[in-house]
Formats: structure tokens, sequence, C-alpha cells
């Protein structure tokens, strides 16, 4: 067991000491106090216990598309897609933000990070309407897509699963049904944040949109030229769909990392690590099989999803705080385990 753990861990757990020792010379470096440097290390520590806690759903879902995806792509999403993962969500993608929001350059956003981070802070606070749009259009659509799959015949809420079946049979049924609740949503806000959140919600919309089409696109050319079914999302289309799945679920934990800390140094060492852990738990539940093991935990983590979704739109209105979102999905994947294993002992 701690064989199989160091095997798959061993690379994030050196990752994770070379951050904390960054994240100690850095403190040093800007206060020259023990304590203070002591408390920056642990605010690294918090976000990246946070940052797994929160992504355990996305490794999950992961998993599932890395099963199907040739070896080749799972490789270059398992080492590309980190270097996006890590240094595009987390550090260039919160500073691009602020650079078009505030009218400044690449090196003037990073001199505002590092010298202003107060005033960095508020500007990508501001922007969080777009992003809750953004990416809550987007992940509620992942999580529809899953449900109201026509070939899907396991059901772990059979109740209501069945039920959510019905809306695929209505053609771009899930989309009406989330431009409704974008449109509810917006209808609370004042103009220009309705305006920007209906904007981006609907940029969100067509990116999935977007994405799934290039994907089945790709698959069909494989499946002529191979003359053999091709994998679901395999190739460039799955690692394009990764990518911005992996980017959807970190905006909010990004805005959220400030309740913490509005630093950007620490900010991105604390993600990083997290990030780099839950590449290496989506390989681990790759390579043991865990989803064909255990087969509601794929059910589970897309309820999550959902959850986030509807967390993001929700937080346009109301601050909610991480805690209670990484609460939410952990709560659904521990029931949808339990019931993998209860369906097993059965």
């Amino acid at each position: 067991m701690f064989a199989t753990f160091l095997r798959h861990f061993r690379g994030s757990l050196l990752f994770s000491l070379a951050c904390l020792g960054l994240a100690g010379a850095y403190g040093w470096h800007e206060t020259g106090s023990v304590a203070s440097t002591g408390a920056m290390l642990w605010v690294v520590l918090v976000l990246a216990v946070l940052e797994v806690s929160l992504s355990f759903d996305n490794a999950v879902v992961n998993a599932a598309v890395l099963a199907d995806m040739d070896d080749i792509w799972r490789n270059r999403f398992l080492t590309w897609g980190m270097v996006f993962a890590v240094f595009g969500t987390r550090i260039v993608f919160p500073l691009a933000i602020v650079g078009l929001t505030a009218g400044l350059g690449p090196i003037d956003a990073v001199r505002l990070s590092l010298h202003d981070p107060r005033r960095y802070e508020a500007i990508l606070t501001h922007a969080h309407i777009p992003i809750a749009g953004f990416g809550g259009a987007f992940l509620a659509m992942v999580g529809l897509g899953f449900f109201i799959n026509p070939e899907k015949e396991t059901h772990w809420l059979g109740w209501l699963e069945v039920r959510m079946k019905l809306i695929g049979s209505i053609k771009a049924g899930e989309i009406a049904l989330l431009l409704l609740v974008l449109v509810g949503v917006a209808q609370t806000l004042p103009a220009d944040e309705a305006i920007s959140l209906l904007v981006s919600g609907i940029f969100g919309i067509v990116a999935f949109i977007a994405v799934e089409s290039l994907g089945h696109w790709l698959e069909s050319r494989e499946h002529a030229r191979a003359l053999a079914g091709a994998a679901l999302r395999s190739g460039l289309g799955g690692f394009l769909y990764l990518n911005v799945l992996d980017a959807s679920f970190s905006l909010d934990g990004v805005i959220g990392a400030f309740a913490l800390s509005n630093n950007m140094v620490i900010i991105a060492l604390g993600l990083s690590i997290g990030a780099i852990f839950v590449r290496s738990l989506t390989v681990l539940m790759v390579e043991q099989g865990t989803l064909s093991e255990y087969r509601y935990l794929e059910h589970g983590a897309f309820w999550a999803i959902l959850a986030l979704a509807g967390i993001m739109l929700a937080s346009a209105l109301v601050k909610i705080p991480e805690t209670v979102t990484g609460l939410i999905g952990a709560v659904l994947i521990g029931a949808a385990l339990w019931g993998s294993i209860r369906r097993r002992r059965a």
C-alpha cells in the first residue's frame, strides 16, 4: 500500500517540498521574520489542501476521460496539460484578467501583483461576475451532458437521474434550461453585472459546444482512417476538453484563495501543489481502475460538478465560503463511494 502511494505521489511530494522551499525563501526575503515566514508556509499548505478538496471531483472526471484516451495524448495531458493547469490557469490567467481590466501590460500586471497586492486582489475580485458566469455555465454543461446522455444505463440516484434523461430527449433542452437559469440569476443583478453574467455564461456554453464538436470531428477522422471505433474524446479533442475543464474548475478556487492571502506568489505556490497532487490522484485512479471498481463514483463527481456550477452562479449574488463548496463536493463523492461499496457487497 505504501509502495503504491510512494510510486504515484513521489513526484508530487518532491514538487511540494520545492514549492515550500521557495515559499520559505520568499517569505524570509520579504519579511526577515521567522514568524511571518512560518505564517506564509502555513497558508501555502492550507491552499494546497483546499485545492485538492475542491478538485477531487475534477480528478474523477479526468480519470474517466483519460481511461478512454490513447496513450500518447494521455501522456501529453499529464505533462503539457499540467504545465497549462499550474502556470496557465493559476498564474497567467489571473494576471491576464487584471491586465485587461486595468488596461495594463503583462509586465505591469506582474509588478502590480508583487508590489500592490491589495489593488491586484480588488481588480481580480471585481472580475468575479464574468468568471462565475463562464465557469458556472461550462461546468453545468459538463454535468448535464453526463446525466442526459441517452446511452447512460447505470444510475446512482435512479429516481432523479432517469428523469434527467428526459431533458436529453428534447433538442438542445439542456441549453434552454441553463439559459433560463442564467436569465433568472441576471434579473437579480444590476444592469451592467447582469449583462456581464449573461455574456460570459453564453461564452461558457459556446466553449463547451466548440470543444465537444471538435472532439467528435476528430473522432470521425480517426474512425475513417483506422476503420475502427475511435475512443471517446481521444486525441486532441480530449486534450482540449480536459484543459478547459481544468481551467473552469480552477477559476473559483483562484478567486477564493484571496480569502487566505492576497500575495500572488503564495497563492500560486499553494494552488500549484494542490494541482500536482490532483494529477497524481488522477493517474492512480486510471491505473487502479477505480471507476470500474466503484461504479457510482463517477456519478458522485458529476453531481459535485453540477453543485459547483450552481455555487459559482449563486456566488454572483451572495458570497459562499470555499469550505462550503469543498464540503458539498466531498459529501456527494463520499455518498457515491459508499453506495458503490454497498452495491459491490450486494
